[in-house]
């Protein structure tokens, strides 16, 4: 582009010295106008937003204690749900009242479209530990392999305008089973990897029984208008929220207290237009993670996780956001911001990916956000579990934005960001991060066109001191 612009002939018949100093002084005008743009996306940030509606509410409403429901803790509830259900499939929509109480179910509740599930203050769905229950299997994903499996305790499938809402209680009641299936899960789990990799067709990738692989608490799949907002959510078997090929999603002001294993808090993957916003997070393991399926599966859907806005959560937990790992199809358009913590976070901000991956990271925008204690605070990698080394599909990561970021205490690292030589981490710039204590400030190893601004690391430098007879080193 610049060897076309038209220069004087004043400039054009003068020295090559004098041409090249213009030449550069345009490439660096051009490259500060574009970096600075570049530093946060606003525009792309409103029009996000402006596609998010959730769910539209349904205006009928009915209790499930007039399908047959008692919220004793004691009845088994699922044949109400299930009438509920079907009348709002009759009707055209219907919201589903659910009273104080204990609702007991034996198996999975499955959503149908304009259906809202209303759970009030006082009110627990209670859900059996027994695996029987979440027999015949369904259609899902796990941990980024599309196959059959477990039915999630709460599950939509090819739906629209679903939603979750109300300050009662979500409880997975899976500690005495799906939470112990960890140790148990490996053979299963690494034949979804292998069938995966070979690309068997996803209608012969059949588990269930004796494979292992643990069920996620809330499911939507494939739909479109959601909103989950202000539930209390504890003892999941897996995933707490996962948003699995859906768009136009609100999850709003929930709260957790979910420490079983992998008891991640919202999960989206391979979906877009979401917003997170008012979570009040206590998880097991990561609060958000990013996910756009896993290695073949990624790569022959095609379908990035995109367009998201996280604000104004307290997170508490493993990670408090996080991208990959099975990021195949690629993540782009994330904004964090406005978000703090309410207490410890293993990692604050994680992007992690390795040369199985491939897919891309773009876009990722970090504003004013605030932890107390964390071992790393902001960490990028491409060589995550050591995993896939000897592999080519690099995953490409740029366009990385931070402005505001503080720790009191970072155990480890303050900034990490580890690219590869095929595909370094490039157009990356960080402003106003403040670590009052790290052990090892920055670490950057493959990376390009990374900026620093008004950034202290381990507290910030005073006045130089002036120079002493004990400062003479020649003495």
């Amino acid at each position: 582009m610049l060897l076309g612009l038209m220069l004087p002939t004043a400039i054009v018949v003068n020295s090559k010295l004098k041409y090249m100093r213009i030449l550069f002084l345009i490439v660096l005008a051009l490259s500060s106008v574009f970096a600075s743009a570049a530093d946060y996306d606003a525009t792309k940030h409103d029009e996000i937003l402006k596609e998010i509606s959730g769910a539209k509410i349904p205006s009928m409403a009915k209790s499930i204690l007039a399908f047959g429901a008692k919220g004793d803790g004691k009845k088994d509830c699922l044949p109400a749900f299930k009438k509920a259900m079907a009348q709002s499939k009759k009707l055209g929509g219907l919201r589903i009242i659910v009273p104080a109480g204990t609702y007991f179910l034996k198996g999975a509740i499955r959503f149908e479209s304009n259906t809202c599930m209303e759970i009030q203050e006082g009110a627990t769905l209670k859900f059996a530990p027994e695996p029987k229950y979440y027999l015949p299997m369904v259609k899902t994903s796990w941990e980024g392999t599309f196959l059959q499996n477990y039915s999630p305790f709460i599950y939509g499938y090819n739906l629209h305008d679903v939603s979750i809402i109300g300050k009662g209680t979500i409880d997975g009641n899976a500690q005495t089973t799906f939470a112990t299936w960890r140790k148990d899960q490996r053979s299963g789990r690494d034949l979804s990897r292998k069938m995966n990799h070979e690309e068997t067709p996803v209608a012969d990738r059949n588990f269930g029984e004796e494979k292992f692989l643990r069920p996620h608490l809330v499911q939507f799949f494939g739909c479109k208008n959601i909103t989950v907002a202000d539930v209390f959510i504890t003892n999941s078997p897996f995933w707490c929220v996962h948003l699995l090929k859906s768009e136009n999603i609100i999850c709003r002001s929930l709260r957790y207290d979910a420490k079983l294993v992998n008891n991640d808090g919202i999960d989206p993957e391979c979906s877009r237009n979401i917003l997170i916003e008012g979570i009040q997070f206590n998880n097991g393991d990561d609060n958000i993670a990013i996910k756009s399926g896993r290695d073949n599966d990624g790569w022959n859907l095609g379908s990035p996780s995109e367009n998201i806005v996280i604000r104004n959560c307290r997170f508490k937990g493993l990670h408090a956001v996080v991208i990959g790992s099975e990021m195949s199809a690629g993540v782009r358009n994330v904004f964090v911001e406005n978000c703090t913590y309410a207490g410890y976070c293993k990692r604050g901000i994680f992007v992690k990916t390795n040369p199985n991956r491939g897919g891309f990271v773009e876009n990722l925008y970090v504003r004013n956000c605030e932890f107390d204690e964390v071992e790393d605070l902001f960490y990028i990698t491409s060589m995550y579990a050591g995993e896939g080394m000897d592999d080519t599909h690099f995953s490409a990561i740029s366009n990385i934005h931070v402005d505001g970021l503080r720790c009191n205490k970072a155990r480890q690292a303050g900034i990490v960001l580890q690219g590869t030589v095929a595909k370094p981490i490039s157009n990356v710039s960080f402003k106003g991060v403040d670590i009052k204590e790290v052990r090892n400030a920055l670490s950057m190893d493959n990376t390009e066109s990374v900026t620093f601004k008004d950034c202290h690391l381990g507290g910030k430098a005073g006045v130089p001191t002036q120079v002493t007879a004990k400062d003479n080193i020649f003495k």
